[in-house]
């Protein structure tokens, strides 16, 4: 890449590669334009040290049940002029025998290949519907040594691509936050906030493109994540072997680059977390951050995973008493107790955002976050320093879910070991049933949804599942489809950040959760936005945008949302309508019995009606019946 020199850096698409399957080899690059490494040919399959996982997310696991699918993925950059390398990949299998020409290395029945862009920009669903027609167009000449239509496939993306903006629907095409709440409901606020809390979400699902989908369509909620927050998403280093130690990974990055991390070594596992902060670490002392000797389901968490909340009360105390925020306080007695990712040199002003001369709508360096961000602040930074977002995790990449150096990830895997793995993840979730594992009972009372939530939730859903008259909202589309939520999440975040901001900012954080702003307000996000001005907040209405006196309505939702996602509730749902449904089968075999009844006595009435003459006879029997009906 290097070789390119300064005018291929500005070029979108950065390559085109082929990765095929091979009986012997396994995944392994075939042709790359241009070539990956620089002086040497399309067909040398060679790879740069940062690029070694690109054939296993390219070809992704279980390849072989599909006939064909898609995957998004991040690589890591290649220098420090570059950021995160966004992967699109469409693979498809065809019968050997339908080859025009067939290489002697084609041993099996079937060819699995995976035509790949590696981009500079996160335009995923335009990639991914230009890259679809390429990939039939070159699996129908059944001759893969035609690769001159990949060449052109290299040009053309280039040539349209060139100077498009990341705004407006193609950055979110084939990305639905309608779908995804029809599925999910109420629960895509509860993954918004996990995303907010920075913590370790794996995303579970199979086929592939069903994962990244998902994952993504969560991450387009946030605004301006897609366009400009995911461009320190994939800073990793890869893994040298399988013996390499772990400590030898961490041993060249900057000081400032080193995030604060305490690995606690406990001998019950049952027993509550509380971490405690190692000393910052300077130059040399990597070995601090050996891992602990005896491994065990907590080996991973660092403390800030599992902080006590009386300690968030305690620094919340202590900024509103020294007249500052929690962040003021982090260089001193009270900052010693959170893991720091960011903190400012001492001498160096927080000034105030500066505005774009375009005015108010335009996008300008972040002075801290190094993002490119609106007037408000936004994206918020939560992938950066560590905390990493992979669409789709190989199982090669596994090693990441426990590194010391990675704080925190969302991911997306297929393979059942990622899932068997729980202790990795703080939060596990099931696209296919739609459903958030989470271990940690403290984590699940930080993102126990508030009324106002609740009500935030239950009125995205009903304008989704409704049928209303279709009514056009300038700037947010119809009212109900993926622009306008993607509105709603946007106001719930604006409102969010507004609150943290105004003098009573614990009342009116109250409807978002006391617990959850908490734990948010120590967060490495929250503390780079809080430490500048934007002017733009002024502009923003602090509080809910669902605040409100309680309500009967107000009861029933909890009730309902505590039915459909406790496990008790769960259990008691399915119990009364198994009932249900037991006591209708039994009142149908009761009735068709008493029926049968009925008619025979009816029968026999009029039988003996007209054969005999005193009526006592015909009365007796009747009476007996006509009282068993009744009672029942």
């Amino acid at each position: 890449m290097e070789s390119h020199g300064k005018e291929d850096v500005k070029l979108p698409v950065l390559h085109i590669v082929v990765v095929g399957f091979h009986h012997k080899k396994g995944c392994q690059v075939e042709f790359s334009y241009p070539p990956l490494l620089p002086d040497e040919s399309h067909d040398s399959g060679g790879l740069p040290e940062q690029w070694k996982y690109l054939p296993f997310l390219a070809l992704p696991d279980g390849a072989h049940n599909y006939q064909e699918d898609t995957v998004y993925f991040h690589l890591p950059p290649l220098n420090g002029d570059m950021k995160c390398v966004y992967g699109v990949s469409c693979y498809r299998q065809i019968e050997a025998k339908a080859l025009k020409v067939r290489l002697a290395d084609v041993t099996r029945e079937t060819v699995q290949k995976s035509v790949c862009v590696l981009s500079r920009v996160p335009l995923y669903g335009l990639l991914q519907a230009k890259l679809q027609l390429i990939t039939h167009a070159y699996f129908e000449e059944k001759d893969f040594s035609r690769i001159d239509i990949l060449k052109e496939l290299y040009e053309h993306m280039n040539g349209s691509l060139r100077g498009s903006t990341l705004e407006g629907s193609q950055v979110y095409l084939g990305l639905s936050p309608r779908d995804l709440i029809l599925h999910f409901r109420h629960k895509v606020l509860i993954l918004f906030k996990l995303i907010l809390l920075e913590k370790k979400v794996l995303f579970y699902v199979s086929p592939v493109n069903r994962l990244v989908g998902a994952l993504m369509t969560v991450l387009s909620l946030f605004p301006g994540m897609i366009e400009h927050g995911l461009a320190d998403s994939s800073h990793y280093r890869p893994k040298r072997s399988v013996s390499e130690e772990p400590t030898a990974a961490i041993t060249t990055p900057t000081v400032e680059e080193y995030v604060s991390v305490s690995a606690t070594d406990i001998a019950d596992a049952t027993l509550e977390l509380v971490g405690e902060e190692v000393p910052p670490m300077e130059a040399g002392d990597s070995h601090l951050l050996k891992p602990p000797s005896r491994p065990s389901p907590a080996s991973s968490e660092s403390d800030w995973e599992t902080l006590d909340p009386s300690v968030l009360e305690e620094v919340a105390a202590a900024a509103a008493a020294a007249g500052g925020p929690p962040r003021e306080q982090a260089g001193g007695e009270k900052g010693a107790e959170h893991p720091e990712t960011f903190d400012p040199k001492p001498g160096i002003p927080i000034t105030s955002q500066p505005q774009s001369v375009g005015g108010q709508g335009g996008i300008v360096q972040g002075l801290v976050s190094g993002l490119e961000e609106d007037q408000y602040g936004l994206p918020l930074p939560v992938f950066t320093k560590g905390y990493l977002c992979l669409p789709y995790m190989a199982l090669q990449q596994h090693h990441l879910l426990s590194d010391v150096t990675v704080r925190g990830f969302v991911a997306g895997a297929t393979n059942i070991l990622f899932r068997q793995q729980r202790h990795l993840s703080d939060a596990i979730v099931d696209v296919e049933e739609a459903r958030i594992q989470i271990q940690d009972p403290e984590l699940r009372r930080l993102l126990a949804l508030t009324t106002a939530d609740l009500r935030f939730a239950d009125y995205l859903l009903k304008h989704v599942t409704e049928n209303r008259e279709d009514v056009f909202l300038d700037g947010t589309g119809w009212e109900g489809g993926d622009e306008w939520i993607r509105a709603q999440f946007t106001l719930y975040l604006h409102t969010l950040l507004s609150s943290t901001l105004h003098q009573d900012s614990e009342r009116l954080l109250a409807d978002y959760g006391a617990p959850f702003t908490a734990a948010w307000k120590i967060t490495h996000n929250y503390r780079v936005w809080q430490s500048n001005r934007h002017q733009a907040m002024t502009e923003i209405t602090p509080g809910h945008p669902f605040q409100g006196q309680y309500s009967v309505a107000d009861v029933k939702l909890r009730l309902s949302h505590s039915v459909q996602n406790s496990e008790r509730g769960k259990k008691i749902g399915n119990a009364m309508m198994t009932t249900s449904r037991n006591v209708v089968q039994t009142g149908k075999a009761v009735g068709q019995s008493v029926g049968g009844a009925l008619t025979s006595a009816k029968s026999a009435m009029s039988s003996w009606f007209s054969t005999l003459a005193q009526p006592v006879a015909v009365v007796m029997p009747a009476s007996p019946e006509g009282g068993h009906q009744e009672e029942q």
